[in-house]
């Protein structure tokens, strides 16, 4: 199947729109950048087949010089987005020594309701049919017009409340509620690797997550997904436009250097309506363990944020400048 000139492809229980680079699924979208979009495609274009780590550099890294492991990276990232388990595979199975193999259902996206009982049944790869996965029933000309006609009836009406601006059974949040809403929300950015060669871009990009992670679990804090952050890895851009496409109050980025056998990781808080920097650290561990030295750092940050941001430290503090 050539999934690349498919407008909406079916893989699994998400929807994935290639021409937007976003994933659908229970009302939840998730974005893809070019990337993992890349990476998703070709999956799915030999699914039930088995893909080698080379085949995958060369399609998805077209002329540049990567390791093997970047395709580990990007796979481990692809399953987090999927919440797909390795160990559990529903989507993506790992083949040691030989590649990965796409198991989930895979096809043209047929909108829920098309579909009518005795239709033709949706061909899956042999891989996917012994991991249990069920099959969709493509649409046959009868049911498409009978799920058409039902269809209309709560589109026009659901276009009826988002014009309206009110849903039926959700009160609209006081002014003073989303003011609180919006104060208690921070993006995380890429971290950048400064050190010699940028031979730790994985540890970086780890921090990014881990922060992530661990902001997401402080009570009443609103985090944008590490999807919606890695997209603006590279980009220069200022802060306060890529705040206000998140909808956060609060920006935090850093950098990571390498002296011997000593790692300096720098994070800086960022006010986004002003773009003044209202608080900043630097942390520096032995590389001997990189995960406890992400493990450190991210707890200190995160005791840190909270301090500063729970303190009232919405204005610029004197003496700081505004972040590039």
């Amino acid at each position: 199947m050539d999934t690349l000139t498919i407008a909406k492809l079916r893989v699994g229980a998400w929807c994935v729109d290639t021409a937007l680079g976003e994933m659908t699924r229970d009302g939840a979208s998730v974005r893809l950048d070019p990337r993992t979009l890349r990476l998703l495609l070709c999956l799915t274009g030999r699914a039930g087949e088995t893909v080698s780590a080379d085949e995958l550099l060369g399609q998805v890294w077209p002329g540049v010089v990567v390791t093997p492991d970047s395709v580990y990276q990007a796979i481990a990232s692809l399953r987090r987005l999927l919440g797909d388990d390795a160990k559990q595979a529903s989507y993506i199975v790992t083949v040691p020594r030989q590649g990965y193999r796409m198991v989930a259902a895979v096809g043209p996206w047929i909108e829920p309701g098309e579909l009518a009982p005795g239709d033709i049944d949706a061909v899956l790869p042999p891989s996917a049919q012994h991991a249990g996965v069920a099959a969709r029933p493509l649409p046959t000309p009868r049911s498409r017009r009978a799920f058409m006609l039902a269809a209309s009836i709560p589109v026009v009406a659901g276009i009826a409340f988002w014009m309206s601006g009110t849903q039926p059974t959700k009160a609209v949040p006081s002014a003073n509620t989303q003011a609180a809403q919006y104060q208690q929300s921070i993006a995380v950015l890429p971290f950048s690797d400064l050190t010699d060669g940028m031979g730790h871009e994985t540890f970086a990009d780890g921090m990014t997550e881990e922060l992530i992670g661990r902001f997401s679990k402080i009570p009443g804090f609103r985090v944008p997904a590490p999807t919606s952050s890695f997209y603006y890895k590279g980009k220069q851009k200022p802060v306060a436009d890529i705040a206000r496409e998140l909808g956060v109050a609060y920006i935090l980025d850093g950098s990571v250097r390498k002296s011997g056998s000593t790692l300096r990781v720098a994070a800086r808080l960022i006010k986004a309506d002003n773009g003044f920097i209202i608080w900043s650290e630097t942390y520096d561990k032995p590389v001997d363990d990189l995960l406890m030295v992400q493990d450190d750092i991210a707890g200190a940050v995160t005791k840190a944020l909270k301090a500063t941001i729970s303190n009232g430290a919405g204005a610029a503090q004197s003496g700081t400048a505004p972040a590039s």
